[in-house]
């Protein structure tokens, strides 16, 4: 029950930041979230025998989100910036063996949580970025109960027993069809309702639904390996959880995981198709 409530709860602050907030709003929140699960990843480097400095932490990754606000493209200044101090930190303060591997632990710290939340909010500026922004978000979140009560109660071949005994083919497997299923639920509703005059045309999109049955499996396969990935750093550290803050989930990191490598996929995608073919998804 506290896992269920847990879950309600954020799911509809999160829906409500999306539809009616404003663009420093999300990048504050995202700012916090990624604060957060930086301290958390602190822990696991901490445990690993890499820590990063609190300090650190905590100006680096509010000096990339600012640099992503006021100059997107800039932000790589601001990471090599932010790695270039805590080298020159570590390397007058730390033991020499440690340097590189303290100064690593950082910069993954940057790219694997701070960079994927950064584009939370640019995201949600794009054409047709309210509609993306649920999509990527309900993909992640109905994959990942999918993949939990399907692997748990009929789960049998384990997905990758080294990295995460508990997960199984079958939870994989409903875990892409339950993207697909709410996904598209999302984008076609849109269409019915844009279909039928309603003025709640945030969730329309302009692109044909076969495109976004493709994108719902690509984002729910980079979700399940965003898990399976954290995973990794927890059973490196000999964690259970990555935290404690979110009763009945574990940490904040534990929750955005899988969101961690779908929200630079889905923007890749982006980038991509305006590439090759200027215009909104």
């Amino acid at each position: 029950m506290k896992r269920i409530l847990t879950a309600i709860v954020l799911i509809a602050l999160v829906i409500a930041l999306v539809f009616f907030g404003k663009p420093w709003m999300i990048t504050v929140c995202s700012a916090v979230v990624a604060g957060l699960a930086a301290l958390e990843f602190r822990s696991l480097a901490a445990a690993g025998d890499s820590p990063v400095p609190l300090w650190w932490t905590l100006g680096s990754i509010a000096l990339f989100f600012l640099a992503t606000f006021l100059r997107p493209q800039d932000t790589i200044v601001a990471v090599a910036f932010a790695t270039l101090v805590l080298f020159t930190w570590n390397a007058l303060r730390s033991p020499l063996n440690r340097v590189l591997s303290e100064t690593a632990a950082g910069l993954l710290m940057l790219v694997y949580i701070a960079y994927p939340l950064t584009l939370i909010p640019q995201i949600w500026n794009t054409v047709n970025g309210t509609a993306l922004l649920l999509f990527l978000f309900l993909c992640v979140w109905s994959g990942d109960i999918a993949a939990l009560y399907v692997g748990k109660n009929f789960g049998r071949s384990k997905l990758a027993p080294q990295l995460s005994p508990n997960k199984t083919w079958a939870g994989a497997l409903a875990s892409v069809a339950a993207s697909v299923l709410f996904g598209m639920g999302l984008v076609l509703g849109g269409d019915w309702l844009a279909a039928h005059g309603s003025n709640f045309t945030k969730l329309h999109t302009t692109e044909p639904w076969w495109q976004f049955l493709l994108l719902a499996i690509l984002l729910n396969v980079a979700a399940q390996f965003g898990d399976l990935l954290e995973s990794a750093l927890k059973r490196g550290a000999n964690v259970k959880d990555s935290g404690t803050l979110l009763p009945g989930h574990g940490g904040i990191l534990d929750r955005i995981d899988a969101l961690l490598v779908a929200a630079p996929v889905l923007w890749f995608v982006l980038v991509i198709r305006e590439f090759f073919s200027p215009g909104s998804f």
